[in-house]
């Protein structure tokens, strides 16, 4: 794996050196919680500032979870700030963390957490800190904890995790006879196995087998390659020469996979956009779609009759399948006092016991008490793919890499080609050890 970079590298990769000084003051149109993390301007004690990236569905969900908190910590003001998905949230967070005092508490993907770690721009949580709130590792899923255990540090409280999942038309699947006796999706296990269910599925819609987005969306093509390039033990970023970015071989059968559905046996689209292809399923026009499973709330909303499970496995070894998880950190340079990061603890502590509300968009909940609980296993169809959470294959560790990442934007690109039929896979896969080679040896782009 190529070396993460240090911390000067990163602020400065992202602009920060010369931006952090020059955020004070500028900032009189901002809320006064986003104004205090940039200019350093200390809240009170019993203030608790909470930034995320969570919009749509998350956000509202997220919402009532605050609430809750507000009517169990009636004497802490929480300020929550919802901003931009993506690289502008990064950016800002880590503006505020060196502009003097960052929020208490924010979210980050799990694969963003080890570049801001190599940046100096977090605090680990101390074993005996959480112990004081209920929290061990041994509660969390190994996976996602492990994940975010650092030189034996934990840096990151996770939330979920949420894998690429596949959806099936229970009607469709029902008329293709591919049901089992329970109602439960048969086995699929393998590539043919796959097409087969595929071609089975587009003889009842009479439009097609599956639904998968490539069109100006880079992040889904790159979820169902890494699944399927996972599960064949596909490594990635093992230097930074092109030939060591990823596995040639093992790469080029995945992307030969998504060029079979799309070009060659004609079951899925090839030129789909992401809101075409929730369509197509939503409309009956397809049996199977696969996206991240925070597409649950579409599909229950539209009052379809479809159900989910994990993404199959299709290569017939350790089954594997890309994922993120939305984790809780601490944004700073400097460690907690103990009233402050005592407030923060209660507070991640409140959202871990109230994930059972967040699962009901989909996500899988890392918090075992809750996961392991009656009540979780009784939500349907989310909890049918819950075991994929310690099957997950995270973005590699890299400044450029993570969900909406520079690396997701040169693969998913190409891998999209792919599915259009525009690139051949032997093509793709070279344009990816290329580009991402490029990043991989440029440790501080201006």
């Amino acid at each position: 794996m190529a070396p993460l970079p240090s911390r000067r590298d990163v602020l400065r990769a992202t602009g920060l050196l010369a931006a952090a000084g020059a955020v004070g003051g500028s900032l009189s149109g901002c809320a006064e919680q986003l104004q205090s993390g940039f200019t350093g301007t200390a809240p009170s004690a019993d203030v608790l500032t909470y930034w995320n990236l969570l919009g749509g569905g998350d956000g509202v969900r997220m919402q009532e979870m605050e609430d809750v908190y507000r009517k169990q910590r009636p004497d802490v003001d929480l300020r929550a700030v919802t901003l931009t998905w993506g690289n502008p949230y990064y950016t800002k967070l880590s503006l505020a963390t060196l502009g003097a005092q960052p929020p208490d508490v924010a979210i980050s993907h799990l694969t963003r957490v080890p570049t801001l770690v190599a940046a100096g721009l977090l605090q680990p949580f101390e074993p005996e800190d959480i112990a004081r709130h209920g929290m061990s590792k041994d509660k969390f899923v190994q996976r996602a904890i492990d994940r975010a255990t650092i030189d034996g540090k934990i840096y990151a409280i996770p939330l979920d995790t949420h894998p690429f999942v596949m959806f099936y038309n229970t009607k469709v699947c029902e008329k293709a006879g591919l049901l089992a006796d329970d109602g439960s999706l048969k086995p699929i296990d393998s590539e043919d196995a796959l097409v087969e269910a595929m071609h089975k599925a587009k003889e009842v819609t009479k439009g097609w087998g599956g639904a998968l987005a490539s069109v100006a969306d880079v992040a889904t093509p790159w979820r169902f390659f890494f699944s399927v390039y996972g599960q064949l033990g596909g490594k990635l970023l093992m230097g930074t020469s092109p030939d060591e970015i990823l596995e040639p071989d093992k790469a080029i059968r995945a992307a030969k996979l998504m060029r079979r559905l799309t070009v060659e046996e004609k079951v899925m689209p090839t030129d789909i956009d992401y809101g075409g292809a929730v369509a197509l399923f939503a409309n009956g026009r397809s049996g199977f779609f696969f996206q991240g499973e925070w597409e649950v709330s579409t599909f229950k909303d539209a009052k379809m009759a479809f159900s989910m499970t994990k993404f199959p496995n299709l290569m017939g070894g350790k089954y594997a399948v890309q994922a993120d998880s939305h984790t809780f950190v601490l944004p700073g340079q400097e460690p907690y006092e103990r009233r402050r990061l005592d407030l923060v603890l209660d507070f991640i502590r409140s959202m871990l016991d109230q994930s059972i509300t967040w699962a009901e968009g989909g996500h899988v909940p890392t918090w075992l008490p809750v996961q392991d609980s009656a009540k979780y296993r009784k939500i349907k169809p989310q909890s049918n793919y819950a075991s994929a959470a310690e099957s997950a294959v995270y973005d590699p560790a890299a400044w450029y890499s993570g969900s909406g990442s520079n690396f997701e934007m040169v693969a998913g690109s190409a891998l999209g080609g792919v599915l259009s039929g525009r690139t051949q896979p032997e093509a793709a896969i070279h344009q990816i050890q290329v580009g991402i080679s490029k990043m991989a040896r440029t440790p501080a782009p201006v």
